[in-house]
């Protein structure tokens, strides 16, 4: 059997470099695609790629360019011809670095730059690279005994908790919250579409839980000490959940600890 082969688009910092060098560690002999916007400034990509020979191909992609997009997908195509994971990563708070506290702090473009980063681009992601991942051969998750509930391959879209619409109780953050809620949508018509498909795909939102990145490092000082998670310890939940999932656990939102989170 074919080694797995996952792609992990945001893969530069953060979560996405924690999620490579993860499968790279525990997953062996697993390849890993890492896709990020500048290539040549992701020295901790570099690194990695000579840690583990062979292993790690790094791919130019904007997630807010189609062109891009596109172009990856045809590539990994070319040279792997299948996936069996995508993890959509990259995500921003907002242009200013801060979520709107107040209706008078919203902009038009504030919503659009965040929406078209954590909304748009996971879903044309999905466009282009569903294909490849109906070629998969289930490397990652739990395959069912029953033929008709397996899956071919896994799409992961880091979401939050505060795209909950069910959990909302403080407000703010529009953009945030409004391009995760939206992303959520997203992964359940995709979960019903690719549902349908032969093979089938997983699709699913997982929550981080509050993660020392610099997207939330403004507010950590809100965040109690054990409620911040390192990349490395949100990761370890996140494959934990990963490993676990099959068909009937498709189009739905978890939790870092696994728990289902209200749409």
């Amino acid at each position: 059997m074919a080694a797995p082969v996952a792609l992990i688009q945001g893969a530069s910092r953060g979560l996405g470099l924690a999620f490579c060098k993860h499968i790279l560690e525990n997953k062996p002999p697993a390849a890993v695609i890492a896709t990020c916007r500048n290539p040549d400034g992701a020295a901790a990509l570099r690194d990695l790629a000579g840690d583990h020979p062979g292993r790690l191909t790094v791919l130019q992609l904007d997630v807010n360019r189609e062109d891009d997009i596109r172009g990856a997908a045809a590539r990994v195509k070319e040279s792997f011809s299948r996936l069996d994971l995508i993890v959509n990563s990259s995500a921003m708070l907002h242009p200013t670095g801060k979520g709107e506290t107040s209706l008078r702090d919203v902009t038009a473009q504030g919503i659009i730059s965040t929406l078209t980063t954590n909304t748009v681009g996971p879903l044309v992601m999905a466009k282009y690279f569903a294909p490849l991942l109906q070629k998969g051969g289930g490397g990652f998750g739990q395959q069912a005994t029953e033929k008709a509930k397996q899956h071919s391959g896994i799409i992961v879209n880091i979401s939050a908790k505060v795209g909950s619409i069910g959990d909302n109780a403080l407000g703010g953050w529009y953009s945030y919250r409004m391009s995760k809620a939206a992303l959520n949508m997203a992964t359940r018509n995709l979960s019903i579409e690719l549902g349908r498909s032969r093979p089938k795909v997983v699709c699913v939102s997982l929550h981080p839980g509050t993660v020392n990145t610099d997207l939330s490092r403004p507010y950590h000082r809100n965040v109690p000490q054990n409620k911040l998670f390192s990349t490395e310890l949100s990761v370890n939940c996140l494959m934990s959940i990963i490993d676990t999932l099959n068909m009937e656990k498709t189009g739905k939102a978890y939790s870092w600890d696994g728990t289902e989170l209200p749409w």
